[in-house]
């Protein structure tokens, strides 16, 4: 079962307190660090998970790898995310 705000796209769903992830962005990073099996369980996991679709879940999630919270949260994924990210620019 989801909380509340994990839905809420809004400023408060962003932010309980200035040095905090909101619930749903912590949920964003554990599934990012997670290993997939094949194709398709990514985002079946993201359906059922968290109650979103695949399109949204990468829009909050590349708008929350620009976040220092984020990184100070988990550095390890966000840093990786943002070498995946800077990657697929440069091979635009």
């Amino acid at each position: 079962m989801t909380a509340p705000d994990e839905h809420h796209d809004g400023p408060a769903a962003r932010a309980p307190g200035a040095d905090e992830l909101s619930v749903r962005d912590r949920a964003l990073l554990a599934l990012e660090r997670r290993p997939w099996p094949g194709p398709g369980a990514k985002e079946r996991a993201i359906r059922e998970e968290l109650g979103i679709s695949p399109v949204r879940y990468y829009q909050l999630l590349n708008a929350l790898i620009e976040d220092e919270r984020a990184l100070r949260e988990d550095p390890v994924t966000v840093n990786r995310l943002r070498r995946v990210r800077d990657a697929r620019r440069g091979r635009r």
